[in-house]
């Protein structure tokens, strides 16, 4: 019996491959006729497609294979992020697609979706797909992205590694093969990222890799409304949980919490006791909180760009290589997310009355990414910590001590309308509907209410681990939830009664004047006071660049 038939197949590909080849180089005008190579229909085939860093080159060469080669593949990437990533389902390239993040492509992939353009798997969260990469996704081929690669096919990444150490490791073990395009060829790499043995063909592109910088926010544009958010969530959960290890969403909401630390977290005497440590990409916004010493520690998903010289200065902070740059890692960074951090803070499009969350509305498909992972409670835990074993008290005040669960903080943050007035609260999830349309069996939710411990709207605070039943729960959520729909329909005497036990705080009851929410309030106020505070280190995207 052959027990070889996988290596045989690689091997048989790997032939194909290298008529088009020198050595491990092939010229980026035979990108095209590589992966002609290379691909079978039918073929699973990992394309970053991260959270930001993009193998743009490859999308393009295989944009243009023959649809009589190449056809019917099974997308299994993170991110559907370009429009190419899209172009490959309608040309019939491609034909299932199991993902995380779509945002750029949301309103698209849902139309694509709803029209039966693609044939979905499932919706998952990084670490979901990362896990199903090793047992029944495992990718045929693999194309990943690099800063450069010498001529053996060793890789440097450089700060943007995101995923591309778990694709291959899954890939090329696996007998697959792994086919990376690089900004440089060159004789020496600045560090060995990902080792030559587990790459087999390498591509110098003719210009570098996308890379979104989806992580910056502009202090600009914050609002009061923001600001005022922030300063509950710092004195109503930061403070009294006394968290230290967190994780903060995209978002202006967390982007104005970075920079209050060091003004209204300073005056109410937090420094040493908050938000010292992170599972975090580079926020520019964070850069006043690191240089006012609020900050111990950084571990990355991903980079953001133009902070590689600040990372490069600030090597206390952030995990960097001998060379100096960032070295990111989403799979570590997910599970540092899941178990380390004590809580995640983040914002949603909508939430229901259970508390359930969900990015999925009639019209877009933004995925998840990584905040169910960053958003749940993780039962494997075991080590305690003094936020994670309060917040079990108050979800079970009548444990035994000794076997009682802790809980992480799980926090969903924002304003009570949204983008043109759209209401965050609803009474029932748009993703459902979309279950319904698509005949899917799950329907996409991106943190389930029993997971959420509070909500933070510009109404107050709603602790839900104090809610004794569904009720409770229910008028808690009716309770911050303003003038929209779901706010009106509240029992004012139910939420009254939570209000007097502390399950609702109200902005007064932290002794909170909502009139001192005030722009004066950020440590930085532009993004050329980011600059200022790095000391001309952080160099932003020229489309942040307004001076």
């Amino acid at each position: 019996m052959n027990w070889q038939h996988q290596r045989d197949n690689r091997d048989a590909r790997l032939h194909s491959g290298s008529a088009v080849a020198s050595g491990k180089v092939v010229l980026a005008n035979d990108a095209t006729r590589l992966l002609e190579a290379v691909l079978r229909p039918g073929d699973r085939v990992c394309l970053e497609g991260d959270n930001q860093k993009q193998a743009d080159l490859l999308t393009d060469a295989l944009l243009a294979a023959d649809i009589s080669k190449v056809h019917d593949l099974h997308m299994v990437q993170s991110g559907v992020v370009l429009p190419g990533h899209l172009d490959l389902f309608d040309r019939g390239v491609a034909k299932r697609l199991d993902y995380a993040y779509s945002g750029p492509q949301s309103a698209r992939i849902a139309t694509m979706l709803f029209g039966g353009k693609i044939e979905l798997g499932a919706v998952h969260t990084y670490l979901e797909l990362f896990a199903r990469y090793f047992i029944d996704l495992t990718p045929n081929v693999a194309l990943v992205a690099a800063v450069s690669a010498d001529r053996e096919g060793n890789l440097y990444t450089g700060p943007n590694t995101e995923d591309t150490p778990t694709v291959v490791e899954a890939t090329t073990f696996k007998d697959g093969i792994v086919i990376a395009q690089v900004n440089e060829i060159v004789d020496k790499v600045p560090r060995v990222d990902i080792p030559g043995d587990r790459v087999h063909f390498v591509i110098e592109a003719d210009k570098p890799f996308f890379v979104e910088p989806l992580f910056t926010r502009d202090p600009a544009a914050i609002t009061e409304t923001q600001i005022l958010t922030a300063m509950l969530a710092i004195k109503g959960i930061y403070a009294p949980y006394g968290v230290q290890r967190l994780n903060h969403g995209i978002g202006f909401s967390t982007a104005a919490i970075e920079l209050l630390l060091p003004t209204f977290g300073e005056k109410l005497g937090l420094k040493g006791k908050i938000a010292s440590r992170f599972a975090l990409n580079p926020h520019p916004a964070l850069i006043p909180a690191i240089e006012s010493g609020w900050v111990e520690q950084i571990h990355s998903f991903g980079s953001e760009v133009g902070m590689d010289d600040y990372i490069r200065a600030r090597s206390d902070i952030y995990f960097t290589g001998p060379d100096g740059s960032l070295r990111s890692n989403r799979a570590f960074c997910q599970v540092a997310g899941l178990y380390a951090c004590d809580m995640f803070i983040g914002s949603t499009l909508q939430i229901d009355l259970e508390g359930n969350s969900s990015t999925v509305t009639s019209s877009r498909i933004a995925g998840f990414g990584g905040a169910p992972n960053m958003g749940s409670d993780a039962r494997g835990r075991r080590h305690p910590s003094d936020p994670w074993l309060q917040a079990g008290r108050e979800a079970d005040p009548n444990g035994a001590a000794p076997l009682r669960r802790g809980r992480k903080l799980v926090v969903q943050i924002g304003e009570t309308f949204g983008e043109k007035n759209v209401p965050l609260f609803v009474e029932t999830l748009d993703a459902l509907a979309l279950a319904e349309k698509l005949k899917l069996e799950l329907a996409p939710v991106m943190i389930y209410g029993d997971d959420v411990t509070h909500i933070v709207t510009e109404e107050g605070i709603a602790n839900l681990l104090l809610c004794r039943d569904s009720r409770e729960r229910e008028q808690a959520i009716r309770g911050v939830a303003g003038y929209t729909d779901v706010g009106r329909g509240r029992d004012k005497k139910a939420v009254q009664q939570l209000r007097e036990r502390g399950v609702i705080r109200r902005p007064e009851d932290l002794g909170i004047n909502p009139l001192d929410a005030d722009r004066k309030l950020l440590a930085a106020r532009s993004i050329k006071d980011l600059v200022h505070w790095s000391g001309g280190l952080y160099s932003p995207p020229s489309k942040f660049r307004n001076w």
